[in-house]
Parts: structure tokens; sequence; C-alpha cells
């Protein structure tokens, strides 16, 4: 019997954390599952972890490739999928034991073909819910995925800019439940991050859910989102990231133009790159980025001079900020590197308090 939900697994030396994510998708209520483990040329003991556990689990099927990248693994992983639905679990994350039984329950009562829930980030000492203003329950079928998922996928539109750390809360794959033939019928693979830096989870879903006609969002914290682990690709100083986002824009202005979709999926794209400035200012000044607090300012400056998110900011409207997100996009606005940098490294240290 084929099973229900074919589970991806991207491993890349996560022996610290392996066991745990493995003992929650063992674990699971529902037992039709089979568990994708792409070993991506782990150089430590993930492959002797996996061959211990696959021993005791026939669910478990190892799939072993060189070195080449998370989006390469989850690929893999797709390619080798046999169940009806698929799903992803990042290898130092791990879910609840009912995740993929209530999801599965979701998508069959309501014909779905992508469910999502909500999720915990787990800080080691704490855990934090992420928090999605919807109801219980939310659905949407037809032009509505399109319309509300698509587009928010692709960048915020007047109130929801209030919030920039929701930017791609609705963009993880490790939340979703997909059903298969939705992904491969349309052949929809990741992108190799070396061309977009980040954010292939939220690339793939949108040109996932261009193609889908149903879509059920479930307001429960079902995953675990590890926060604590150095070796995440969310970490450290990536010099090439301005670079490689424009990469991540441009592809998405293609999916655009190729869907003849309409003006206020621009807006909304022109919004994401106003937005991303935090993300490209924080990773200027990053701790892991050794240089002097003028070289970092000097790298701002540059982005913010950048023809493209010159004429981004010109388009930026403000007024639906908080004042404190209207200060930060107004210096980014008017081009002031400093003004910044000071609030960046603000920024960076009120977000390890609060976190």
């Amino acid at each position: 019997m084929k099973p229900a939900i074919s589970i991806i697994v991207p491993i890349y030396n996560m022996e610290a954390y392996l066991a745990r994510c493995l003992d929650s998708l063992m674990k699971q209520t529902l037992n039709n599952i089979e568990i994708i483990a792409v070993n991506d040329g782990s150089t430590d003991n993930s492959l002797g972890i996996l061959e211990k556990y696959a021993a005791k689990d026939s669910r478990i099927k190892i799939i072993n490739q060189p070195n080449s990248g998370v989006s390469a693994a989850r690929n893999k992983g797709i390619q080798k999928a046999e169940g009806k639905f698929i799903g992803f679990v990042d290898p130092d994350d791990w879910v609840d034991r009912n995740m993929y039984e209530s999801l599965l329950a979701q998508a069959m009562e309501n014909n779905a073909e992508v469910v999502m829930c909500s999720y915990l980030r787990e800080f080691g000492t704490h855990s934090k819910a992420k928090v999605f203003d919807v109801p219980e329950r939310v659905i949407y079928i037809g032009d509505e995925v399109n319309e509300k998922v698509v587009r928010r996928l692709i960048g915020p539109l007047k109130e929801e800019v209030r919030n920039p750390e929701l930017l791609d809360a609705w963009g993880t794959v490790w939340s979703k439940l997909y059903r298969a033939d939705l992904v491969k019928t349309n052949g929809v693979l990741f992108t190799d991050l070396q061309i977009i830096g980040t954010n292939e989870d939220s690339l793939f879903n949108i040109q996932v859910l261009y193609h889908a006609n149903s879509f059920v969002f479930i307001n429960e914290p079902y995953y675990h989102y590890w926060r604590v682990n150095a070796a995440s690709v969310t970490s450290g100083y990536k010099p090439n990231l301005m670079e490689q986002w424009l990469n991540l824009y441009r592809l998405i202005e293609q999916f655009l133009e190729e869907k003849k979709l309409q003006e206020p999926y621009y807006t909304a794209l022109n919004n994401r790159k106003c937005m991303n400035i935090m993300g490209l200012g924080l990773n200027t000044i990053s701790q892991n980025h050794h240089s002097s607090a003028l070289i970092k300012i000097k790298k701002l400056k540059a982005i913010v001079n950048h023809d493209q998110m010159k004429r981004s900011f010109q388009e930026l409207e403000l007024s639906s900020f908080p004042i404190v997100w209207r200060t930060f996009y107004f210096c980014a606005k008017i081009r002031s590197a400093i003004g910044l940098y000071f609030l960046l490294n603000g920024m960076d240290g009120f977000r390890k308090l609060i976190r």
C-alpha cells in the first residue's frame, strides 16, 4: 500500500538534532507515512544515525547524494516520493505527534490541495508562537488562493506592512502539506540557494499555490522551529545576499509576467524589496561580518543607492507603518546609511531581548 504522506527531510551534518526530529516523525499518530531522509553529503555521524533508525523502522528511506544544498536534497525527495501528499521537515526541527494526521484530515474533509498550520519558534529556554491574525480555520477556494495567498507570498499590501517580521511567515514549506500531484504535475522544484540566497520556500510556494484551487490554514502550532542552531542556513554573514536577492526578485517578476498577473502583485513585490532592506541591513552589520563600522556603513550606502532599491523606495507608501518602522524605512527612503546603521544595531539588540 502506498503511503498517505511522504515526509522529506534534507540532512547535512545534523547529528546533534537528528534523533529528536526522527523520533517525532516515527511517533506520528498517522502510521501510513514514509520518511524520505536525504543525506546531502554529511561528513559527521548523520548517516550512521539514519541507518540506525532505518534498521528499526522500514518507513525511513535513506537517499545518499554528494553535498548539493538543501534545495537539491528536497528536489530529490520530491522525485522519490510515493505518497499522495508531501510534507517537509527540517532535521533540526520537530513536530507534534498529531501534526500529519490533523493536516491530512483537513485536506480530506475540505478536498484541499494545500493545508498549512502555524508554528512555535523554539529558543532552547522558551518557546514563542508565531501569531497569525486570522480565525481558527481559513479556507480559500478558486481565485481566492491567488488573491489571498499567492499575492501575500509575493509581498504585503496596505496594512499588512505593519508587521515586517511576518513578511515570510506564510512562506515556509515545513508548515504545509501538499497534494503530490499538484507539485509533480506542474514540475515545481526548489531553486538553488547559491542563486537566490534565501527564500527558496516562498518562491516554491508562489509557484505551487498559483496552480492550487483550494487552500486551508489551521491556526494550530503543530510545528516546532528550532532557532538555536548556529549552523542554520538562515544564520551567518552572506556576502552575496544583495545580488542573490536581486536574482530572486527577477525570478518573481518573470513569474508575474508569464502568468499575466495584475498591478497589485507588482506593488506587493515592490513592498517586499523595500521591506527586505531590514534583512540586507542585518546581514551587513552581522557580527559574523568581520569589518569595521565604516566599511559596514559604506556597504549599507551601496545598498540604498542601488538603482532598483531607489526606484522601489520612491514608490513605497509609509503611512501604514507604525512609527518605529516608519522611521526605519524613512531612513532607507532618504538613503541615510548612518541612520540605518544605528537603527539596525538597536534593532538587532532589541530582537535578542524579546525573542
